[in-house]
């Protein structure tokens, strides 16, 4: 029982001082602590009561007991207290000395204007609030009485000599000067009751200034060099310590005239940081206009503010504001001061979180930002929460939804797991390589297939490359069809000797004679290339072996008839349902019949600003392959003028240089040619028709064919 009574109260303190972390702050020890139950890390400022010092402990007991009733953002906040015979522990948030904080920034090359600018708006408002709110004078102003938390924001501390404004300082507690003897050249030079009633502490702000800008105050005369001060601060510096006691400005006005056009306090950080702090109040239009302005402003803010400031108030402004997709920008900005581990606590949360949107503004932009944060997603957040809502965009209505969503699959590809990168993602590639009516997204698609191609399992990469790369080279949009070209070549090792001659090179023929230069240029590369593979075998037989094993070309027999890309034996079956009128049973429905039909014209789309559909890529080729064929895409849209005939239709007449047209060359004209491709066809359309009506045998009347 007596031992209950007995133990000692510091065991039972809910904070741990870490060791070896003191620093002098006055009459007190400043520690760094931490809680003991989660941690939090918390700064402890400690004083030892001895015999002799009567009138410090009296300092202590004082500002012990203001800390805890007094509250203000700008004034140092205090958290937990204990108070004992031989010692008072004070906790308040995790702070530094002002001496030490521009120590640590001289080391890194100094603090800027913008950084002073908001310390010095901190701590005349909180003098002001303590003179003109809570009629108090805080009698104990100046350098070792500012402390700086994590954010870079400065705190009013050193409460040590604070007297309501009606009572003489030196009748109630020891002045600064009593307890330390070099604190006499921070008083002002008039007597203790001249002037108005804030004229000691602006003139010791004064002091502060000086000694922020210029170091150590060896005597009160240096005040009048100004040293280091800038210069819209001077003016407004000379009041602060004018002889005239009764000029020096009330805190508050001396607020107001730094904060004129022009002044010291007169700037984007500044104003940032009031709206910040007042963001709760402000109307959307106000925010919505905020974070876009701000992102141009964070390359000039402090990094710590950044991260402890800015980066709350946008999750906050996300989370409970509706501020929309215009926080992505400055959040991703913010993000790269964290650590990785800060990032996935902060941020990931967030972003998962926004691709469940369905504001097309935030899922284009996080589209579009994707490289910024894919390194810190894992990949079964990929899967099961961020894949199944980027695929959406496959689909949208809007074609720069479904570019960036196509352009984000290069990002995304390497984390996809099996089932979602060769079933799912092919499926959707099929579909827009197919069917979508933007020429530049069917050229973005088979690029990306291309960039993806070593993440797709042997088996899809067999059954998919070829039929896709070949589809692409039939497109009426040359910049797809160079895709498919550069596709071929950038894929090349996955194709067996046997395919490169027989599937590969003639696909590649077709296009020596494509109407648009570029594509003939990579025509001739990527023939040139597959033909040197296939010398280097004929000559050294021996070398079949040591090319097959290192190309993918194990044949897999699983059905891949999901995957959309094995099209080549569905084409004719459905091209004859085509011409009878209706769709072949069973099958998926193509819009895009390369054989008899061409795609969908390019057409124009409205795109939001700053959006294009002409993507940009570099192709990683071997053999001088590489060209950055996308470029200025959209420019080339129109095929040059030639009188050159591809399958799958005839091309506009024209002259691409030479005098004698292709047809005439071949001895046909554009006419004799297309009669005979009818012809041609027509007769391969009725033999087909022969053999199935053979095959199902004479139906009878009343027959009913089932399901």
């Amino acid at each position: 029982m007596w031992a209950f009574f007995a133990r000692d109260p510091v065991k039972d303190f809910n904070y741990e001082i870490l060791p070896e972390t003191q620093e002098t702050s006055g009459i007190w020890t400043l520690h760094r602590g931490k809680r003991k139950t989660g941690g939090d890390p918390v700064s402890v400022f400690v004083y030892e009561v001895s015999t002799g010092t009567e009138e410090q402990t009296q300092l202590a007991k004082a500002a012990f007991k203001r800390m805890k009733t007094l509250r203000h953002p700008n004034i140092l906040a205090y958290v937990d207290g204990l108070e004992t015979e031989k010692s008072l522990y004070l906790v308040t948030e995790q702070v530094t000395p002002l001496t030490a904080h521009l120590k640590a920034q001289s080391d890194r090359g100094g603090s800027g204007d913008l950084e002073m600018s908001w310390g010095f708006h901190q701590i005349v408002k909180a003098l002001s609030f303590l003179v003109n709110d809570c009629h108090l004078l805080h009698n104990n102003l100046g350098i070792w009485s500012v402390f700086v938390d994590r954010a870079g924001e400065w705190k009013l501390g050193g409460l040590d000599h604070m007297t309501p404004e009606n009572e003489d300082a030196s009748t109630s507690l020891p002045s600064a000067k009593a307890v330390h003897s070099d604190m006499d050249k921070y008083d002002p030079p008039e007597s203790p009751n001249g002037g108005e009633k804030w004229a000691g502490d602006v003139w010791r702000l004064g002091c502060l200034i000086w000694e922020v800008f210029n170091g150590p105050l060896p005597r009160t005369s240096s005040l009048r060099s100004l040293g280091k001060i800038p210069k819209a601060l001077v003016p407004h510096y000379c009041e602060l310590v004018g002889a005239n006691a009764r000029a020096r400005p009330n805190p508050a006005r001396f607020l107001q005239n730094c904060r004129a056009p022009g002044g010291f306090l007169s700037n984007s950080f500044v104003e940032s940081n009031l709206f910040l702090e007042e963001i709760q109040i402000k109307d959307p239009a106000e925010k919505h206009q905020f974070f876009q302005d701000l992102s141009e402003n964070l390359d000039s803010f402090p990094e710590d503010f950044c991260k402890h400031k800015v980066l709350p108030q946008l999750l906050t402004a996300f989370e409970f504001g509706n501020a929309g997709a215009v926080v992505l920008t400055p959040l991703f900005k913010v993000g790269k001061f964290l650590s990785a581990e800060e990032y996935q606590q902060k941020i990931i949360p967030v972003i998962v979180k926004m691709f469940s949107s369905t504001d097309r503004a935030m899922r284009i932009r996080l589209l579009q930002q994707m490289e910024q944060f894919i390194q810190y997603l894992n990949d079964a957040a990929v899967n099961s929460q961020i894949f199944p809502h980027v695929v959406h965009g496959f689909t949208d209505t809007n074609p720069a939804i479904r570019e960036q969503t196509v352009k984000s699959m290069l990002l995304l590809a390497p984390k996809l797991n099996e089932s979602n990168v060769n079933q799912e993602l092919m499926r959707h590639f099929a579909r827009l390589q197919a069917r979508d009516e933007q020429g530049p997204i069917r050229c973005n698609t088979t690029v990306c297939l291309g960039k993806i191609a070593p993440y797709l399992n042997a088996g899809t990469r067999q059954r998919v490359l070829i039929s896709a790369f070949s589809r692409a080279t039939k497109d009426p949009f040359p910049a797809s069809r160079a895709a498919g070209v550069l596709g071929f070549a950038a894929t090349h090792n996955y194709y067996s000797v046997t395919e490169s001659a027989a599937r590969v090179l003639p696909t590649l023929c077709t296009l020596a004679v494509d109407p648009d230069k570029n594509v003939r240029d990579q025509a001739f590369k990527a023939i040139k290339s597959f033909l040197t593979k296939l010398e280097t075998v004929s000559e050294d037989p021996t070398k079949l072996v040591s090319l097959a094993s290192s190309e993918a070309v194990k044949k897999q027999s699983s059905d891949w008839s999901s995957s959309g890309w094995d099209a080549d034996d569905s084409w004719s079956n459905e091209k004859e349902a085509d011409i009878q009128g209706q769709s072949s049973p069973g099958e998926d429905r193509w819009d895009n019949d390369w054989e008899g039909r061409t795609a969908p014209a390019t057409k124009s789309a409205a795109l939001p600003e700053g959006v294009r559909l002409a993507s940009e890529y570099d192709w990683d080729i071997k053999e001088d392959t590489q060209t950055d064929f996308l470029a200025n895409v959209s420019q080339r849209a129109t095929p040059t003028p030639t009188a050159m005939v591809r399958r799958g239709g005839a091309e506009p007449a024209g002259d691409w240089g030479a005098e004698e047209s292709w047809e005439s060359v071949a001895g046909l004209s554009k006419t004799e040619l297309a009669k005979k491709k009818r012809e041609e066809r027509r007769k391969e359309l009725e033999a087909k028709r022969a053999e199935r009506k053979a095959a199902k045998g004479p139906l009878k009347l009343g027959a009913r064919k089932l399901d």
